[in-house]
């Protein structure tokens, strides 16, 4: 009975993106730590900006003839002992801003061994920041004036962004702040950790070209670290417990709707400022796990990840309010993670649970090592093997960037000193293989429909607006009027209302009275700012048709020239094409020719084989045919003889079975002669009875002559056994005919007391008492085949 497969739910496609066949290599940066001490021995050389040579150190010897090998390795870019802090971010990290603020998504990694550096790198000292701080400064320095009031974006847990009217954002703010226990003070606001003040020099900041001012900004921070391959939010804010403390909970990946990884419950903490953030970063930095070992004072002993999410939506036509659609919020994020060293536990004395997080670390270090050489090979070979991402929380949690959802950068760091050697030249094999890898480049993000420019069209309207009622206003009266030009600048105050006595009828009819007037007044403000406003909008619409006409036509001619300059690269890239193509068939046509050649001899020195051998082959069958003739009268003669052997046999044991039979009468007519004799004469005769036939032991032995035995006497005669012919050795006729050859074989029969005869006669015949026959042929494959014919 065949069973029906179960169904399975099937799986929720990808979302289609646009086709993209441009692929960027992952960008694999250098840095070389300064030494410890001038005197100590450097195994780094710095020979250009993209190369570097290690040296062997001393007493270390590489190859079995005992010299020292000096290996090259080429990165994107090689950073000396005196590099900067900000140098290094301005090649490696401020290109990733930049695509961050363009809505594309970014992923910086530091990897070196322990003591090289990293944090440092990442993280930075005051006075010479690293790659975070500076990343964030760059951030707020671009979308700073363009920044959405807090809460106006919001998270929804699914790795999505939501967006709310002001209002809602209001009523947000006022919850959050009331549900605070300690309240904020405006002094602990400006309180900054002495630990990481002045990060950053006021000349050491960075701006973003380009920035859409048509879109409004909030920016949202996460912090998280992987220890042990378990998932922790250094973010997450726990009740601490003096008596029984509380171990802080894991959290898992998770995959949203567009197929990327997230981590679920991670705590996200939106920021207005870069002071604010890094606050964040710093209170997460106190929770991360360090150790002392004997490498590495304050070693990390697990992955942290800094998450930088920025969220954008454009605003609407006026260029007021943010526009209130959550398919138009794009979200880009940028990841900066700071690696673990890879550690030898030799060499730092580590001990219990230093040994099991060094064992975790250099696993998951691992398991990116192979992630990266699976991509490489199924880029290069073009085999599909499985990446295996999931055997490891950091390549599980980035594998939508290395399938083309962002840059990848790494910044490798090395410690130059002679101790490090090995383990530093497994880490240049393994960023140098990095290299390798193609990223598909990520697509620009689709740009709304409305006109460019609102916001700074709506200010310079508010502006100008302005301007001209102050450039028409005069004195004012107490009503609001301006006597000079007739407009209406403002509205009069409202008289007294506090009534002394209860049958005043003065102040409430006054009362109305100005009110009344303030209506009439705020009736008339309203119809000359609407006035005046349709008159700007009429001009601004005017001057933006000009614009967009003009605009316009500078798109069209530069897309002209981008297509001419399409067309002329399109015919130089087949130009080289076919340059090229043309030489690999001048190669091929060299190839066949020098083939051709080598086919004809061996054409034809197999046909002179193939002759040679069909000669022979004649020569074999004729062989052969005459072999069967001569083979086939043999076989007749053979036959004519055994015939006539067979039929004088058959004669002889006829004419020997006459003879027994006659031998047995004889002795049974002796016999009755001697019992009839040796009757007594007074007895009765017995009645006749039949005669007996002897047994087999009582038979008397047959002769081989044919003459009748002689008359017995009156004695018994004495049986006589049959020897049996087992007794003796039995004899052989062995006819070999003269026409047989010595084939010369190593095994040949052996046929003890045989008598060997190239032609039977009867004389021999009668001696023996079995016969083998020699015989002769030719077998299929033009071989002689010998075979032995028995007869007993």
């Amino acid at each position: 009975m065949n069973r029906q497969p179960k169904c399975k739910t099937p799986r929720r496609p990808p979302p289609k993106k646009p086709p993209n066949s441009q692929k960027d290599p992952v960008g694999v940066y250098l840095r070389v730590r300064p030494l410890v001490a001038e005197d100590e021995e450097c195994c780094i050389e710095v020979i250009s900006s993209t190369t570097v040579q290690l040296h062997a150190p001393e007493g270390l010897k590489v190859n079995r003839n005992g010299e020292y090998r000096e290996t090259q390795y080429s990165f994107k870019k090689v950073f000396g002992v005196s590099v900067s802090q900000m140098e290094l971010f301005e090649h490696v990290a401020k290109p990733l801003v930049v695509d961050l603020i363009n809505g594309k998504n970014g992923l910086l990694f530091t990897y070196g061994v322990t003591g090289s550096g990293k944090t440092f790198t990442m993280t930075g000292s005051p006075g010479q920041g690293g790659l975070l701080p500076r990343s964030l400064d760059m951030i707020f320095n671009s979308v700073g004036p363009f920044q959405a009031k807090k809460y106006v974006f919001k998270t929804d847990d699914k790795n999505g962004m939501e967006i709310q009217c002001e209002v809602d954002a209001l009523l947000e703010r006022q919850r959050r702040e009331n549900s605070l226990i300690v309240p904020k003070t405006p002094s602990s606001r400006q309180k900054i950790d002495p630990e990481i003040g002045d990060m950053l020099k006021p000349e050491e900041a960075f701006k973003a070209d380009g920035v859409d001012e048509d879109s409004s900004y909030s920016v949202f921070v996460s912090y998280i670290e992987i220890y042990n391959n378990y998932i922790y939010d250094l973010l997450e804010e726990t009740q601490e417990d003096a008596i029984k403390p509380k171990p802080p909970q894991s959290k898992i990946l998770r995959e949203d709707q567009n197929h990327n990884m997230y981590v679920a419950g991670c705590m996200e903490v939106e920021v207005k400022s870069a002071e604010e953030a890094f606050q964040v970063f710093w209170r997460g930095q106190k929770k991360r796990k360090v150790a002392n070992t004997r490498l590495n004072r304050e070693s990390s002993r697990s992955h942290s990840v800094f998450i930088i999410k920025l969220a954008q939506a454009p605003l609407d036509a006026d260029g007021d309010n943010i526009l209130q659609d959550k398919n138009q919020v794009s979200v880009s994020q940028l990841c900066l993670v700071d690696l673990a060293g890879s550690e030898r536990t030799g060499r730092t004395g580590a001990e219990g649970t230093r040994i099991r997080e060094a064992g975790n670390i250099n696993q998951s270090l691992l398991n990116l090592r192979t992630c990266i050489e699976i991509l490489r090979e199924n880029q290069m070979c073009g085999t599909n093997k499985m990446v295996p991402y999931r055997d490891s929380k950091v390549t599980h949690l980035f594998k939508n960037y290395f399938d083309g959802e962002g840059k990848v950068r790494m910044v490798v760091c090395v410690n130059p000193k002679a101790d490090d050697y090995e383990e530093t030249l497994l880490v240049m094999r393994f960023a140098e293989m990095t290299q390798e890898v193609e990223v598909t480049r990520p697509v620009d993000r689709p740009i709304c429909g409305f006109t460019p420019g609102r916001r700074h069209r709506n200010q310079a309207f508010k502006e100008e607006l302005s301007r001209r009622l102050e450039e028409r206003g005069g004195p004012i009266d107490r009503d609001g009027f301006s006597p000079v030009n007739g407009i209406v600048l403002s509205l009069p105050p409202l008289p007294s209302s506090e009534l002394t006595d209860p049958n005043d009828e003065i102040t409430l009819p006054r009362l109305i009275e100005a009110l009344q007037n303030r209506q009439r007044i705020r009736q008339m403000m309203i119809e000359e700012y609407n006035r005046a406003a349709i008159m700007m909008k009429s001009m601004l619409q005017e001057l933006d048709s000009n614009l967009i006409s003009k605009e316009n036509l500078i798109h069209e001619h530069h897309g002209k020239l981008v297509g001419k300059d399409k067309v002329i690269q399109s015919n130089k890239t087949e130009i080289e094409r076919l340059e090229k193509k043309n030489k690999m068939q001048e190669h091929k046509i060299d190839i066949l020719q020098k083939t051709t050649k080598i086919y004809e001899d061996d054409k034809r020195s197999l046909q002179q084989e193939l002759e040679t051998r069909a000669h022979r082959l004649q020569r074999e069958l004729s062989e052969k045919r005459r072999m069967e003739q001569r083979m086939q009268g043999m076989v007749s003669d053979t036959q004519h003889k055994w015939e006539k052997e067979c039929e004088r046999r058959v004669n002889a044991m006829q004419l020997e079975m006459q003879n027994k039979l006659w031998v047995k009468d004889e002795k049974l007519k002796q016999l009755k002669a001697i019992v009839t004799e040796s009757k007594t004469p007074g007895r009765p005769d017995p009645p006749p009875r039949q005669p007996q036939r002897p047994s087999r032991e009582e038979r008397p032995p047959t002769k081989r002559s044919a003459s009748p035995s002689p008359l017995p006497t009156a004695t018994p005669v004495r049986p006589l056994h049959r020897r049996s012919r087992s007794a003796g050795a039995e004899k052989w006729v062995d006819h070999k005919p003269s026409s047989s050859l010595d084939l010369g074989t190593v095994l040949q029969p052996v046929i003890p007391n045989a008598i060997q005869v190239s032609t039977p006669n009867e004389k021999a015949l009668s001696k023996c008492d079995r016969y083998v026959l020699t015989h002769q042929e030719v077998a299929s494959d033009g071989e002689i085949q010998t075979k032995l014919i028995k007869v007993k």
